[in-house]
Formats: structure tokens, C-alpha cells, sequence
């Protein structure tokens, strides 16, 4: 095994891990694993320019910039479809900025080839296991019991990916705790990236978690009990009170696997006390709320990117009476009586409102 000098990026994707546990690599016959940590050097630069680290940071990279990866799967219409490869090569693809790896198998056209890095290593401990990210989880509940009754989840879904499910999570957080509710958030499903969990920690959601705090670099493709076990690990760790909130978003569309899978289980379906669907656009709502019906769901408020269009909601005013609030400008008061209900908003809360604007 060789030494790894101290000059190395450690990108958010490795979360569990603590720098001090970054010492050693070596080379051996193994196929990677979701999870495993590679150490690199870029190679060349192209979409992904930057890196992100575990507090949020954004560091910018060079050709020859030594970092940390984590092995991992993506699902991005917008980006890459990567996978973990079968074997391990000399050069490996940058699928997010967030420091996970794998083999572009698709791209979008809009966007640039993936950037480059030359693997010099799997990451090893002093006895030369490889460090799997999912061994280090920061979540452990203590109970695998439900309680009840438990915190009010509001579900954030939307159409897909850039749907603006994140910022309408924001404004939902936003929303109850200027009125003192204490609000809990996590995000279920995706590819590791603090910047959503981030924002409705700054719209006062606090704790927050993703999959990443156990251990997951990505969820795309991970078998169905792997993935209710995220959900019910958060669950269980951040709302146990019934007297708050639970903020929850799940990423992409409702038409892909991992989206499919929670929004057509009894553990999740049972949980949800108010829906928010994003879209893009009015017809992607409607068509979502067709697609919503087959799971028995109805929204309680649509919002998303189409709510930053005046036209859009007249046209979907002409489909649906479900309210539309605009996670840009939302009206604090109108989104408070959709999430609380009018006959239990408090003087209080009223009051914590005002000042909030």
C-alpha cells in the first residue's frame, strides 16, 4: 500500500468519511462496489469543473487535482445515466460534482463529455480493506419501531428532475416554521449534492439528512428493501414527534424506478399528511396528476417551476382546483392553510408570519 499525501478534496459523496480515515491506497483485484472509495488524480476537465466537499464548498479543479471518489450509480436526464463498472480500469468518468464515479452509458446532448479521472487506488485501512462509504452510516436509530402518531410528512414530488420540488420544499419549511413549528427535512432518493438538504436547512429545517448520511452515494438502482430501509431509517430517526414536521423530497419524476417503488408502498403512502407534484410546465402537471391517480394520490398543492408563470397557472386553473403556489413568491398564508389547515393557524402563528415578511 502507498501513502496519500494531505493535498486531496474530500467531496460530499464520502460524508461518513472523516479525513483521518483517508491514509492509504493500494491497487487490488477487486470489482468496485456501490460505496467504495477510490483515490484519483483529474485527468481532463469537462462538464464538472468544480467539486463539492462535505461542508459545502465548492472547490474548483485542475488536470492533476488529487481527490476522493466514490463509486456510484446516476440517474440524470438532464446529465448522465452512469453505472458502477464491472471491473475496475485506469480511467474512470466524473458523473456529479459531488465526487461520484462510474461509466457514462448515456448523456444528454446539451451537455459536455464527462471529466476524467486517472485511478491510482482503491482507499484501504491499515489491513488493506477497501472503504465502503456505506459501512461508516451517521444515522442509527434506536428502535426500529414506529411510533404513533408521528411527525406530518409533507411529500415533495414532481415530473423530474429541475422540476422545483427543491425550492418548493424550501417554501414549505419556510412557511411552518415562521409560524413555530419545528421542522425536520430529508431527501430520500437522488445522487449525493448538499445544495437541496442545504436550502431547507436555510428556510429553518433543522435536523436534515439525505441517503448520504448513511452511506449512500446514490439510490439509483438499489434494490427495493435497500431503498424503504432509507426512508424508515429517516423516519425513524427524524419524526418521532407528532407535534412537528417532516419536510421529505424525493428526486427525479414519478415515473422512474425509485420514485415508482416509495410512492407505491403502504410504508410511505401511510405517511404522507399533505402532497406537493412540481412541474416544469401546465401539461406536465396535468399529466402527472393522470399518473399520480394510478397511484391513488392526489396532490394537495401543485407548484414548481410552471408557478413562476402567471399563463401556466391560468392554464392549469382550466384542468384542476388544486391551489398553485409559487415557490419563488409563495403566499406565505394561502401555502400555511394548505399544509396546517386555516382552523389551526394560531395568533401566534399569524404573528411569526408577519414578522417573517
Amino acid at each position: 500500500m502507498k501513502r496519500i499525501d494531505k493535498g486531496f478534496i474530500l467531496p460530499s459523496a464520502a460524508f461518513t468519511i472523516k479525513r483521518s480515515q483517508i491514509k492509504f491506497y493500494d491497487l487490488p483485484d477487486k470489482s468496485p462496489r456501490v460505496g467504495d472509495l477510490i483515490y484519483g488524480r483529474i485527468c481532463r476537465i469537462g462538464q464538472h469543473s468544480t467539486l463539492e466537499n462535505a461542508y459545502g464548498r465548492i472547490h474548483m479543479i485542475y488536470g492533476g487535482t488529487k481527490a476522493v471518489f466514490v463509486f456510484g450509480n446516476r440517474y440524470a436526464p438532464d446529465y448522465y445515466e452512469g453505472l458502477v463498472p464491472e471491473q475496475i480500469a485506469d480511467e474512470i468518468d466524473l458523473i456529479a460534482r459531488s465526487g461520484v464515479v462510474g461509466i457514462v452509458k448515456t448523456k444528454n446532448a446539451m451537455i459536455k463529455d464527462a471529466t476524467k479521472v486517472k485511478i491510482l487506488g482503491y482507499i484501504c485501512d491499515h489491513s488493506g480493506k477497501v472503504l465502503n462509504t456505506c459501512d461508516f452510516p451517521l444515522i442509527r436509530p434506536r428502535t426500529t419501531i414506529k411510533k404513533k402518531p408521528r411527525a406530518k410528512m409533507i411529500l415533495v414530488c414532481g415530473t423530474s428532475m429541475n422540476s422545483g420540488k427543491s425550492m418548493a420544499a424550501a417554501a414549505c419549511c419556510w412557511t411552518l416554521t415562521s409560524r413555530g413549528y419545528k421542522v425536520r427535512a430529508a431527501k430520500v432518493t437522488g445522487t449525493a449534492s448538499l445544495k437541496d438538504i442545504l436550502l431547507m436547512n436555510d428556510a429553518g429545517a433543522r435536523p436534515y439528512a439525505d441517503f448520504t448520511y448513511l452511506g449512500y452515494p446514490s439510490t439509483y438502482l438499489l434494490p427495493e428493501d435497500e431503498l424503504l430501509g432509507i426512508f424508515n431509517q429517516l423516519d425513524l430517526k427524524y419524526a418521532n414527534n407528532p407535534k412537528n414536521f417532516w419536510v421529505v423530497e424525493i428526486a427525479d419524476g414519478v415515473i422512474q424506478r425509485e420514485t415508482k417503488i416509495l410512492l407505491n408502498s403502504p410504508e410511505v403512502r401511510t405517511r404522507i399528511h399533505k402532497l406537493i407534484f412540481c412541474a416544469n410546465d401546465a401539461f406536465g402537471a396535468i399529466g402527472g396528476l393522470g399518473t399520480l391517480a394510478e397511484f391513488g394520490l392526489k396532490p394537495n398543492a401543485l407548484s414548481g417551476v410552471c408557478s413562476s408563470s402567471p399563463l401556466s397557472i391560468r392554464e392549469l386553473s382550466a384542468f384542476t382546483d388544486i391551489p398553485v403556489f409559487s415557490s419563488a413568491e409563495p403566499d406565505m398564508h394561502g401555502l400555511a392553510e394548505t399544509l396546517i389547515g386555516s382552523n389551526k393557524i394560531s395568533k401566534k402563528h399569524e404573528i411569526s408570519d408577519q414578522a417573517a415578511s
